[in-house]
């Protein structure tokens, strides 16, 4: 059995930040060390605020976005800034799983991630009561899909 198998998650977002942005994705021993390392040194170098946004302006949110910014333009057609809560929290829940969670691909789990994060949003009394419920009775408007390939079918094949 190869030592490799019973590596699992369990990585801070500082960890997470680091992985993605500074090493491989191999699942070594040696690699989590590293990832480790650096993680210590990150976190004495920025404010958890700082590695915050790091993480979620270099993150997949699905397609071609990385980061809240190019999500909020992809999603809904403006800027992350103009958002409202329903369209933040679906934007929130897109990094778990993008492919999963898109609406592009699957609207119901978009939706039912998105009332997700609203409800930990109100439990951790980032919102009311009545603008959670506000958020999860709006509808989910996208902005029409838009690629640049010209030959989809064609590039995908």
């Amino acid at each position: 059995m190869s030592l490799n198998k019973g590596l699992q998650g369990g990585s801070t977002i500082t960890q997470q930040l680091v992985k993605s942005a500074l090493l491989s994705p191999e699942r070594t021993i040696d690699r989590k060390i590293r990832e480790i390392i650096l993680a210590i040194w990150t976190e004495r170098l920025y404010t958890k605020n700082q590695i915050l946004e790091m993480y979620l302006n270099q993150v997949p949110y699905g397609g071609s976005a990385y980061g809240v910014e190019e999500a909020s333009k992809l999603y809904f057609g403006k800027s992350a800034s103009d958002l409202n809560i329903a369209e933040a929290a679906l934007i929130a829940g897109l990094p778990q799983a993008p492919s999963l969670y898109s609406p592009f691909v699957n609207l119901d789990a978009a939706v039912s991630r998105r009332n997700d994060v609203l409800e930990k949003m109100y439990e951790q009394k980032f919102i009311t009561k009545e603008q959670k419920d506000e958020a999860i009775n709006s509808q989910v408007v996208l902005a029409p899909l838009q690629t640049g390939i010209k030959a989809p079918h064609f590039v995908f094949m």
